[in-house]
Order: C-alpha cells, then structure tokens, then sequence
C-alpha cells in the first residue's frame, strides 16, 4: 500500500473469545470493510423519483416526451448504490416550498430515508442560496425575509435531524450580493447585511437546530475572494465544519497542477475539505469563453466513445489526488446520469442507465483498490491484527457475524469481541 495512503488506514489488535470467556486460538477469521468511513459521493437527486409514492405519467403532452416508469429510476438507484457512500438531495427553496406553507418534506424524507438504510451518508443542498428561491419572499420586506429564511432553517434542519445531519448552509456567497441576473429575496438580504453576517445569521440557526450536524460553506469561485472570506467568517465566530469546493469543468478538465494549488490554498485553515460538486463531461468541450456556464444552450450534448475514455482518465487521476490529501473527506460528483445539469454528458451513466467507463473506474478504485477483505487467524493469545482502510467492517468468526468500527490507531489497547 502506498505510504500516501496511510492517514487512509489504521491499526488495531483484536481479540477474540467465545461466550464463556475462553480464547478463540488459531481461529480463522473473515474481515470484510462494508463502508468506507471516507465520502464517496454523488448526486442523488434520482431518489426522490425512485422512492415516490405514485408511478410517473406515461407522457408529458406538453413536450410530447416519453416519461420513465419508477422502475427506471429504481434501476438507477441500484446502480448507484454500487458505488457511492454518500448522496446529496435538493432542498432548493423555491422547489422544497413552492408556495408559502406547501412544504414537500415527505418526498426528501422518503429518499433521504431509504439512502441511509443503505449505509448512506445523506446530505441536504442548500438551506441558503440566491438561485432556485422561493418567489413567494419577494412579496416581504428585507426584515421579514431574513426572518423567514431564518425559520426555514430551523424547520427543515430540526424535522431531518437523525435523518440529514448534514447540510450545504450557503451556497455562492461570493456572487450573491452582486448577482444581477434576475432580483431575488435572498441578494436583497446579503446586500443589505453584508456577506459575513448573513452567514453568520443562518450557520447560527442551523447549528442552534442540530448542535451535531456537519455544517458547510460551499462556493464555486475559488478565488482570493473565497478565501477572504471564509477568513472573515472564522474571524466572526461561524460555526464551519467543513469547507465546500465546486469544480464544474465543463470546459475542460483542470489538471493536477491546478488542483493541487486550491488544495493547498484552502488547507490554510486546517478545516476539512467537501469537494461537494464536480463535474467533468465525456463529449465536447464546452467553448473557453463562456463565463456562466448557464449561457452554453445546444440542442444536443452528446457522450462520445473518445470522451467517455477521456472521463474516465480524468475522473481517476482527480480521485486518487483528493482521495490522497489528508484534510479531503469527500468527494461528490454531481451528475449521476447524463444530461442531469445544463444537458451536459456529465454524468457516470448515460441516459438510458448504462454504465459508463468512469462508472467502472470509480467502482473499482472504491470496491476493489481501496478495500479490506480476506481472512486472518488469530494467534495463541486469539489476537489478530486488523490493518486496512478506516470504515465500517463485517468480522464473521465461527459463522456469527460482528459489526465493528475500524477509525483510528491504538497500540495501548485490545479490542475484545465475544463471538
């Protein structure tokens, strides 16, 4: 294993005895890691349509389109599953809440659910954020809106907290209060407030609502102005627990050279890294001078044969840098199917639910690479030793199977199950 990898992994001895305290000597034992404790993630956006409680229509007579069945939407689940650890769902405002009262907490809990039953980590995007806002804000004063938005927080992190425990509390500060392609509630408010204590208003409610969430800043413009103010943020006391990156490379992936200078600009904080959305696409590039991604409209944006080679390469060496860096703890990526943002072949699956090659690349590296399974024997003493990479693991001795946590080094104690 490579050393660059060590702060992956932990050591730990365990002893094994049977029911009546005796030591279980030259015993073959069966170690299997069953979730990594790092954050393999991706969009799961997907699972609110797997987990509706109604079968989609047929047609759209509107767009005179074929609508997919809930089992298509299962079938992708599925897939995904195989993969990834750790899923994003929306909570954008303007959908969550469409009209003042209409809250769809159901179908977010139904998903969130039914992910972290199976052993996913679930986090909720965003609870503050300028795009995709309730219109229904603009009708108050800056005053009431700041209010609302305050309340909303509460609402939402208190009624998902056991379920959602984690949370992209802000999303594009940077722009927000210069944002001027269309007038939203929340601009008005960063306007009127100033970055920092906006940020603070709504980091406080969210840590007052779930003291044990993990509660993230989360921007797209890396620049000086990012770390600014994240500076300034820290300065004032708000409560980051982590620190989110988003690198949508439409327009080509940014290489290593250029990866590694935001990993260690944003180390300076000694706060853990979320690259939380990151998409790299497997057809053409998207033209160098566009500024906002939103302005690149065709009719098509097919995946191609070389891109999907080019993704997968690409998705492999992103990976193994950030999977290397130890203040990294996740790394999602956004677009689980084609199509899902902007129409961009983004994602690790086409649009018809086949695997891609960075599909099988990720799998491999997750499942395959960077995994711990096989058998050991204990010693004289029923002691083995337990080297592999930090998570969840199953420990199956004379048929009976022990859940067991592997997260940190100790050569001060034993760990002893009873099987």
């Amino acid at each position: 294993m490579s050393s660059s990898l060590a702060h992956r992994k932990a050591v730990r001895k365990v002893r094994f005895k049977d029911s009546e305290g005796n030591i279980l000597s030259n015993t073959s034992v069966q170690v299997k890691l069953v979730n990594h404790q790092f954050l393999f993630g991706c969009g799961a956006f997907d699972s609110l349509s797997a987990t509706s409680e109604v079968d989609m229509e047929k047609k759209d007579v509107i767009h005179n389109k074929q609508i997919p069945e809930k089992s298509f939407f299962e079938d992708r689940v599925d897939k995904w599953l195989e993969v990834f650890n750790y899923g994003t769902i929306p909570f954008y405002w303007g959908g969550f809440e469409p009209k003042e009262g209409e809250i769809l907490t159901d179908s977010r809990m139904r998903a969130a659910k039914m992910l972290q039953k199976n052993n996913v980590k679930v986090k909720g995007h965003p609870l503050c954020w300028h795009t995709a806002c309730a219109d229904w804000l603009m009708d108050y004063d800056n005053a009431t809106i700041l209010q609302k938005q305050l309340d909303r927080i509460h609402r939402d992190v208190t009624a998902f907290r056991g379920v959602v425990d984690m949370w992209d509390v802000i999303n594009e500060v940077v722009i927000m209060p210069v944002y001027d392609r269309y007038d939203n509630a929340i601009t008005r408010i960063c306007k009127d407030l100033g970055r920092v204590r906006l940020v603070k208003e709504v980091f406080d409610a969210a840590k007052s609502a779930n003291p044990d969430a993990t509660l993230l800043i989360n921007d797209f413009n890396l620049s000086e102005s990012y770390r600014i103010l994240i500076d300034g943020c820290l300065n004032a006391g708000v409560p980051i627990s982590a620190i989110g990156i988003q690198t949508h490379q439409h327009q080509g992936y940014m290489g290593r050279e250029k990866l590694e200078d935001i990993l260690e600009r944003f180390s300076v904080f000694g706060l853990p890294l979320h690259f939380t959305e990151n998409t790299l696409v497997s057809g053409d590039i998207m033209p160098k001078d566009i500024v906002d991604l939103n302005d690149y409209q065709v009719d098509e944006w097919p995946s191609t044969s070389e891109g999907e080679e080019r993704q997968m390469r690409e998705w492999s060496e992103m990976y193994r840098i950030l999977f290397e860096h130890p203040l990294v703890e996740a790394i999602t990526g956004w677009d689980f199917a084609d199509g899902a943002w902007l129409g961009a072949p983004s994602g690790f699956i086409r649009k018809d639910n086949t695997t891609k090659p960075a599909y099988h690349e990720l799998k491999r590296l997750i499942r395959e690479e960077w995994n711990t399974e096989g058998e050991l024997r204990t010693d004289e003493y029923g002691n083995v030793i337990l080297d592999g990479f930090k998570g969840e693991y199953e420990i199956t001795v004379h048929g009976k199977t022990i859940k067991f946590t592997l997260n940190k080094n100790s050569n001060d104690d034993i760990i002893e199950i009873t099987v």
